[in-house]
């Protein structure tokens, strides 16, 4: 039995949330009053510029969102896609269900079909591939966390810094073509959808057996996606209430 989407849910990827940016917060007070109110929540990575479960530095800057992601998640299921950018979530989120990036890709029901759901940090190549396993070692991040700490948090702000410099609302020109090879890897998985966040590109297409979908950044246009299941599966696009479509 694989685990359900459900009509109404909803998924939103990408926010990048930061010192600059914090419409992800509003997204999130909205599904708390219920203004936006989503029969589950899945957050598919990235949420956060930086969180680390293990750095004290960014649990504590990013309380209030975690508290509310808690709260909500007390009420619906909010299903959590670890990224490149925010993964330990274990060690701070206890109602949410965190997906890692080690049980990534998933296989979800989807009314008639299946669907594969991942963040999209994998299949990244052997060099990628050892980052990703080193960056998210326990040992290592308990002991950046205690350098960390003894530094006045040098490290996490310094990272935070570059981090706002850096741009992430781009087009990849080529994007069907690394991802028509990306997918590849997925042929023996038994599914009909692949969707996954990461790109940032808003983009569909069909390859071979299955329907592709890549959704947008949040932090580039504050656009989350409802799911419709009658008469067919889509994924209606909307933006957070202030922006235009």
């Amino acid at each position: 039995m694989y685990p359900n989407v459900k009509e109404g849910a909803i998924f939103i990827s990408d926010a990048h949330e930061n010192d600059k940016r914090d419409n992800f917060y509003h997204f999130l007070c909205m599904v708390e009053s219920k203004e936006i109110n989503p029969t589950q929540l899945f957050l598919m990575g990235d949420m956060f510029d930086l969180l680390i479960g293990e750095i004290k530095y960014l649990k504590d800057k990013h309380k209030k969102y975690i508290d509310l992601i808690e709260k909500i998640a007390q009420n619906i299921e909010v299903f959590y896609f670890e990224g490149n950018h925010d993964f330990s979530l274990k060690h701070i989120f206890h109602n949410v269900k965190v997906i890692n990036i080690d049980m990534q890709p998933v296989v979800f029901q989807i009314s008639n079909q299946k669907i594969v759901l991942s963040h999209g940090d994998k299949y990244g190549g052997k060099i990628h591939t050892f980052y990703t396993k080193i960056i998210r070692n326990s040992t290592l991040l308990k002991t950046l966390n205690k350098v960390d700490e003894l530094g006045n948090f040098f490290i996490s702000k310094k990272i935070e810094k570059d981090l706002l410099k850096k741009k992430i609302c781009t087009k990849i020109s080529n994007f069907r073509e690394i991802i028509s090879k990306k997918i590849e890897k997925y042929i023996d998985i038994s599914a009909d959808m692949i969707a996954e966040g990461h790109y940032h590109q808003n983009r569909r297409f069909g390859y071979k057996k299955y329907k592709y979908i890549n959704f947008s950044s949040f932090a580039c246009n504050q656009s989350y996606f409802i799911v419709q299941l009658n008469p067919d599966i889509k994924f209606i696009e909307k933006k957070l209430r202030g922006y235009d479509v």
